[in-house]
């Protein structure tokens, strides 16, 4: 799974444009991964903005997550699902997920991740990075320190959410995260496509840079 730009729906910050249509903007800007964050939907609305997006993502070939819900996950043939540090544990996702099913975890410690890890999370997010608005409870920013701590103690991909933009996105992939998640910094703007397409070109410039670092 590529998690350079990993897109997170909300259609509050996107000012009522539907789920399915973010995913759509998102993926032509060249998003890696979509998830679908849907806390304002009921169980019905939430499966049937699952399934619309799993059809977008699947011909594109771009990884489709769903917050939270695991059983929107599966029954909408979704990739897999990224639960927080609240939602079901890790180890118990895995006894219900069928073969291949990517589980992702919300951390916000070194003791977590390492935890996550050894339960069998396919990836992490360190949440939240730096102090956010688009999440309510999300709490302080942890953080460039410990995301390279984290980044150093785990053989899983990393990925920083919580107040990223376009400005802070270099240091965080030199602190070794292997991608940002981000609702406001594509979401919110004004034209979706052109934002993720800008994103996307700032995460590969950062990842050149910081391979071209570790050959010197």
């Amino acid at each position: 799974m590529a998690y350079d730009l990993y897109v997170i729906t909300d259609q509050e910050i996107a000012r009522g444009v539907p789920h399915a249509e973010i995913a759509r903007r998102v993926v032509r800007g060249g998003a890696d991964a979509v998830q679908l964050r849907g806390k304002d939907l009921s169980s019905r609305e939430l499966l049937a903005s699952a399934c619309e997006i799993r059809e977008i993502t699947k011909e594109a070939g771009v990884f489709f997550i769903v917050n939270d819900r695991i059983d929107v996950a599966i029954a909408s043939g979704a990739d897999g699902v990224h639960l927080g540090q609240d939602d079901l544990p890790v180890r118990d996702a895995k006894r219900i997920a069928p073969p291949g099913f990517i589980i992702g975890a919300s951390v916000g410690c070194v003791e977590a991740a390492v935890a996550a890890e050894s339960s069998g999370a396919g990836y992490l997010a360190l949440s939240p990075t730096f102090p956010t608005t688009s999440k309510n409870d999300a709490g302080p920013g942890h953080g460039l320190g410990v995301l390279h701590t984290i980044c150093s103690s785990v053989t899983i991909p990393v990925v920083a959410i919580g107040g990223i933009t376009a400005r802070n996105v270099p240091e965080v992939i030199a602190a070794g995260a292997e991608g940002v998640a981000v609702i406001s910094a594509v979401v919110g703007q004004e034209d979706i496509t052109s934002a993720a397409r800008y994103m996307k070109a700032v995460i590969r410039n950062a990842k050149t840079r910081r391979d071209q670092a570790r050959v010197r």
